[in-house]
């Protein structure tokens, strides 16, 4: 209970205190900095209109400045630097990206980084978009959305837990509880698997997992673009004689592209920070380590501050040319 009565407080004071920056930020502007009377009120009012929205985004800003630009600048730093005795320390260069490149593990995660950025968008948003077709087409398919959708309402870890279930294991002789293992006997299986520690197969687990999450994200925002689909094209491809196959794939998947594509980036992003799914289910373990697990050992398991940096700067390297991507395409958009 105190901790709710916190947080409510705590909302209260970030609500009114952003009220209270405006109000006093328009009242400094109109009647101190430049007053809207006199001689120069018009060239006032100009100037005034003129900084406003700097004022506005000023907290934005600092927000941004202190919350990501100050830390990547950190971590840099932190990357070309290596901790002595004493916590002293000591600048090495590329010392810290060649010790990693030199590590198995990072080349793991790397690996299976790469395999999650083919798998995990490419399934995620064709799900996303044969569900968003299919449940226009039926009466509860509104209902259908909900379900589908839910999902995304379960953290990370929540969602790795139930998973976890799923593939739980029991020893041979004793009743399965993980639905996997008993659907496997139930089909004449031998004994029942321990499937997060078969190799190549326990990371594709493991991004089922994130499919299941991100399917409902991806369903969302394509159904979204098919119902702004003009009904004039599809009637037009009606008259025509194409077939429902040819209408999806030759009408309406051309038009929603750009959508598609935006999909497809995004979840290319969350895949490159998908850490809680492998901390929470294998811990990295039988070859599924990723980057960001690899980068959480190091910086706090290991306490390699160095190699634990530089890994951060490469998943940093790697998301940047998708949000440049992503920001030239909305651009483009837009005009």
């Amino acid at each position: 209970m105190e901790q709710a009565i916190q947080a409510l407080w705590m909302i209260a004071i970030g609500v009114g205190g952003c009220v209270g920056y405006f109000f006093a930020s328009n009242l400094l502007i109109d009647n101190v900095i430049f007053p809207a009377t006199g001689p120069h009120a018009g060239r006032n009012i100009t100037r005034a209109n003129l900084i406003r929205p700097w004022l506005f985004l000023l907290p934005a800003l600092i927000a941004l400045g202190l919350y990501l630009a100050y830390p990547v600048f950190a971590t840099f730093w932190l990357s070309l630097h290596q901790q002595r005795a004493g916590n002293v320390s000591e600048f090495v260069g590329l010392s810290n990206y060649h010790r990693m490149l030199a590590e198995p593990k990072f080349r793991e995660s790397m690996r299976n980084n790469m395999m999650w950025l083919v798998v995990v968008p490419a399934l995620a948003t064709l799900f996303g978009l044969l569900a968003a077709q299919l449940t226009d087409r039926i009466r509860w398919g509104n209902i259908a959305k909900s379900l589908i959708f839910m999902p995304m309402a379960i953290s990370f870890v929540g969602a790795s837990v139930i998973w976890k279930l799923v593939y739980d294991t029991r020893p041979a002789g004793q009743e399965q509880i993980g639905i996997l293992n008993a659907v496997y006997l139930w089909f004449g299986g031998t004994a029942p698997q321990t499937w997060l520690t078969i190799p190549l197969w326990n990371n594709l687990f493991l991004m089922i997992v994130l499919i299941w999450i991100q399917a409902g994200f991806a369903m969302v925002i394509l159904s979204a673009a098919l119902r702004a689909i003009p009904e004039e094209t599809i009637e037009a491809a009606i008259l025509d004689g194409a077939n429902p196959f040819q209408i999806f794939f030759r009408i309406k998947v051309p038009q929603i592209r750009g959508t598609i594509i935006v999909v497809w980036t995004t979840i290319t992003i969350t895949v490159l920070k998908v850490f809680d799914i492998v901390l929470a289910m294998t811990n990295g373990q039988w070859e599924t380590q990723v980057l960001a697990n690899y980068m959480f050992d190091k910086l706090f398991r290991a306490g390699d501050w160095g190699v634990g940096s530089a890994s951060a700067m490469v998943i940093m390297l790697l998301v940047t040319p998708i949000l440049i991507w992503n920001v030239i395409n909305a651009r483009r958009e837009m005009r």
